[in-house]
C-alpha cells in the first residue's frame, strides 16, 4: 500500500500539443481521490469542458504597467532604450504599448526624472470550482496579452493539502519552466514517432536543466516500431505505461468525458500509473532527505 504523497505537485507536459497531455492530467487526477487540477494552459485552457466544475468563482489577474506625467518626461529615451520588449516610444512625447508591455518595472528604475508610475492592468482571470473529488482550477489569458506567467504563478499559489497535477502549456518555453520550477515530478507524454522523439528531446533536456525527476508515458501506441521507447531505451528514462491507440477512449475524449468515470479498465490503468509514480516521489524524497 502506497502511503499519500500528500501535497505533492506533478506536472504533465509534452513537446507539442496533442500528444494526450490533458488526457493524462485530467484522468490522474480524477483516480487520486481528493486532489487539485491546476490547468496553466492559459492560452487554450480545456481540462474544466471535462470536468465541468460547479460554483466556479473567478478572481482577477493584474500586472502593474506603467504610465506617464507627461509634465515630467523631459524626453531623455532612457526608458525607451532599456526596454527589450519595444513597449515604449518617443515622439513628440512618450507612447507607452501597454499590449506588449511584460510589466518588468525596469522603466521606472531608470528614468532620471520619475516621470513614470505604475497602474493595475487585467490580463485575465483564475476560475475556481469543483467537481466531485476534483478541485479545478484554471487560468484564462486575455487574447493579445504579451504573458501569461504572472497567471500561471498565481494558479501556483495554493496551499491545497492533496495532491496536485499541473496540465502544463504545450512545448518548453517560459510558460512550461514557470509551471514546472516548483514540481515534485515531471511526468512526460510523448509519442511513438520520429517528430515525437523530436518533441520528447526537448521536454527531457528540458527537466533535465532543472534537475526534476521524471518518467515517460508513451501515448498512442500502435503494434509498430517505436522510436520513443527507443528513446527512453538509450537515455535509460522510465516509462510508466505504453497506452494503446484507442478509439472508443479517443470517443470519450473528444466527447469531453473522463475515461476513468466511464470505464472500468482505462480506471484501474491510471490507478496503477498514480501508485507508480507515487513511488518515485517517495523513492525521490528518501533519497534527498
Amino acid at each position: 500500500m502506497v502511503t499519500e504523497t500528500g501535497n505533492k505537485r506533478i506536472a504533465i507536459l509534452s513537446g507539442k500539443g496533442g500528444t494526450g497531455k490533458t488526457f493524462l492530467t485530467v484522468n490522474l487526477a480524477a483516480v487520486a481521490g481528493p486532489s487539485v487540477y491546476i490547468d496553466c494552459d492559459v492560452e487554450e485552457p480545456n481540462g474544466h469542458l471535462f470536468f465541468r466544475p460547479d460554483a466556479v468563482t473567478d478572481e482577477a489577474v493584474t500586472v502593474r504597467i506603467p504610465q506617464v506625467d507627461p509634465a515630467l518626461c523631459t524626453g531623455c529615451r532612457k526608458c525607451v532604450d532599456f526596454c527589450r520588449f519595444h513597449a515604449l516610444a518617443f515622439t513628440k512625447q512618450l507612447k507607452i504599448f501597454d499590449e506588449v508591455c511584460h510589466a518588468c518595472g525596469g522603466c521606472l528604475l531608470v528614468c532620471p526624472q520619475q516621470a513614470l508610475t505604475e497602474t493595475d492592468k487585467t490580463i485575465g482571470v483564475i476560475q475556481s470550482g469543483r467537481t466531485q473529488n476534483v478541485s479545478v482550477r484554471t487560468g484564462v489569458l486575455q487574447t493579445g496579452e504579451a504573458s501569461g506567467i504572472p497567471i500561471i504563478q498565481k494558479l501556483l499559489q495554493n496551499t491545497d493539502p492533496h495532491p496536485q497535477f499541473i496540465d502544463c502549456p504545450p512545448g518548453s518555453a517560459c510558460g512550461v519552466m514557470e509551471s514546472i520550477k516548483d514540481a515534485d515530478y515531471c511526468l512526460i507524454v510523448a509519442e511513438p514517432t520520429a517528430f515525437g522523439v523530436h518533441n520528447l528531446q526537448m521536454v527531457y533536456e528540458l527537466v533535465r536543466l532543472f534537475e526534476k525527476p521524471f518518467g515517460v508515458v508513451i501515448n498512442k501506441v500502435l503494434d509498430e516500431d517505436n522510436p520513443a521507447e527507443r528513446f527512453c531505451q538509450k537515455h535509460r528514462i522510465p516509462v510508466f505505461d505504453r497506452i494503446p491507440l484507442d478509439t472508443k477512449i479517443g470517443k470519450l475524449h473528444s466527447d469531453g468525458r473522463i475515461a476513468a468515470y466511464v470505464s472500468d479498465a482505462v480506471r484501474a490503468r491510471f490507478a496503477t500509473l498514480w501508485e507508480k509514480i507515487q513511488k518515485e516521489v517517495q523513492s525521490e524524497a528518501t533519497a534527498h532527505s
